[in-house]
């Protein structure tokens, strides 16, 4: 599908009903395009786009390039990240002949955000040069806000995991706990991929070109790039801060498993010495003195009685209970 900023509004366009696309539309936006849609934006800005493979390359002269005078930009957009799956897409912004053209093949939201500032505010989106940097700010604003409750979120679970309720949480309980800092973990770790590839993508910029030549806009990218170093600064705190939470509950998990096996342990100790008392009385054997006493079973008793208290008094004194 084909998409073409007109008259502030994304509008699809039929390419089985239009031999060539608008010539004054700013912004192209190809999504999940069929090769008849990708020959004909090829054939109205004379320039070749990159395929769905080309895009998956992780090589950055594969995603950063300059050819025939137009310039090809990939990086991966996070999406899905209000859900249990987020993920990562790559999408490529190609600025020919001072037009944008998008091609992607997810619909990450912060897409539908800019196009929907752009139709109010007929500045954000000109030009392809001015698109392709409010659509790089809309995806860095779109990280940070993931990151910024992504942060929050660890913070509870934080408070949850050390408040003094916790001392009586199950393992049960930890596993999910557990579970919740794993989810994180890849959003976060995600949205620092895309950190990456968007500050790469910003360097680039840098290059002479139409955003070069334009000091307004070169300016506005400096700005950015200071953004996404910040952003990944804090993702990497994030990260660190999982990390911790990760080893805390695992460290409690093991305080309580040690706790048990310490009270099955001690409790094992503890009768021992009883039962050895009544399997020695319960031997068998034809002579045994003791069998012919008065006091025989009730010292029997005793015996083991004060087998099993000493071991637990002498634990109780050294503080092992």
């Amino acid at each position: 599908m084909i998409r073409a900023f007109i008259d502030g509004s994304l509008k699809t366009i039929e390419v089985s009903q239009h031999e060539h696309v608008p010539a004054t539309a700013p912004w192209l936006d190809l999504m999940q395009p069929t090769r008849a849609e990708e020959l004909a934006v090829e054939k109205a800005l004379g320039v070749e786009l990159p395929t769905r493979e080309e895009m998956l390359e992780i090589e950055p002269s594969s995603r950063l390039y300059q050819h025939n005078g137009a310039t090809f930009l990939t990086a991966h957009v996070l999406f899905h990240s209000d859900t249990d799956t987020p993920s990562i897409t790559p999408i490529s912004f190609v600025l020919a002949q001072g037009r944008l053209v998008t091609i992607r093949y997810e619909e990450p939201r912060s897409f539908q955000v800019f196009a929907m500032h752009a139709g109010r505010d007929n500045t954000l989106c000109p030009d392809g040069p001015t698109a392709l940097v409010g659509l790089v700010d809309a995806i860095i604003d779109r990280t940070a806000d993931i990151l910024e409750r992504t942060g929050a979120e660890v913070d509870a679970i934080s408070r949850d995991i050390f408040t003094p309720e916790a001392r009586n949480r199950s393992t049960k309980d930890f596993s999910a706990i557990l579970r919740k800092l794993g989810r994180k973990q890849d959003l976060i770790s995600k949205g620092r991929d895309s950190l990456v590839t968007l500050a790469r993508l910003l360097s680039f910029l840098g290059l002479p070109g139409e955003i070069k030549a334009n000091k307004e806009i070169s300016a506005h990218v400096r700005v950015l790039a200071r953004d996404v170093a910040s952003l990944t600064d804090h993702a990497s705190f994030l990260t660190g801060n999982i990390s911790f939470l990760l080893d805390s509950s695992l460290g409690l998990i093991n305080v309580e498993q040690n706790q048990i096996i310490k009270i099955v342990s001690i409790v094992s100790v503890v009768f021992l010495p009883p039962t050895l008392v009544a399997s020695i009385y319960g031997m068998n054997f034809n002579f045994m003195p003791e069998l012919k006493w008065d006091l025989g079973y009730p010292l029997a008793l005793l015996l083991m009685a004060l087998a099993a208290v000493l071991p637990y008094a002498f634990f109780k004194r050294k503080g092992w209970l």
